[in-house]
């Protein structure tokens, strides 16, 4: 089946997912967390609901207990990080995430520091964003962003929401 053909299907099955947000920042709070309330913003007026939200340290740890948590619950098809995605020494999201997949999206990294780079330049190549499908519970998404607003809207507007219905018809095959 042609690539048209399967976002038509997917779109015509009107698959709503049920999202978990999880901002990774030592110095943000729920009320001064900008990027993880404008993913949550963006996912609703796509007619997708957020199940959870909440915000975690800097902390290898924590995050890995938290991420495991919601891979693990029914309720849960897509999780989207924000923050610790860079090169320093506290950014451990992606390092976590990795650890969590099946399957890497090789193409949402890439295509996202495209975009980047079309943005703001050479700074682009300090994103390690990564995508991809998460081991066992039917394979749920998992995306890491970076903690930006910008580089959330860009993300999570021109590259997951366009595909994350055709995404998980093909994970519910």
């Amino acid at each position: 089946m042609a690539y048209e053909d399967h976002a038509k299907a997917a779109a015509a099955a009107e698959l709503k997912a049920r999202c978990a947000v999880v901002t990774v920042s030592d110095s943000r709070t729920e009320a001064t967390d900008v990027s993880g309330k404008l993913i949550r913003d963006i996912l609703a007026a796509s007619g997708h609901s957020v199940v959870h939200y909440g915000v975690v340290s800097n902390d290898r740890r924590k995050l890995e207990e938290t991420l495991a948590r919601l891979v693990g619950r029914e309720d849960v098809d897509a999780i989207f990080t924000t923050g610790g995605t860079g090169v320093g020494r506290r950014d451990q999201t992606v390092d976590v995430v990795k650890g969590l997949l099946d399957r890497e999206l090789e193409g949402f990294g890439e295509l996202f520091r495209f975009l980047s780079w079309q943005q703001i330049g050479s700074g682009a190549i300090l994103s390690r964003a990564i995508g991809g499908v998460a081991k066992g519970q039917g394979g749920k998404l998992v995306f890491a962003m970076p903690g930006s607003s910008g580089a959330v809207e860009l993300a999570v507007t021109k590259l997951i929401v366009p595909e994350i219905r055709h995404l998980l018809n093909e994970l519910r095959k």
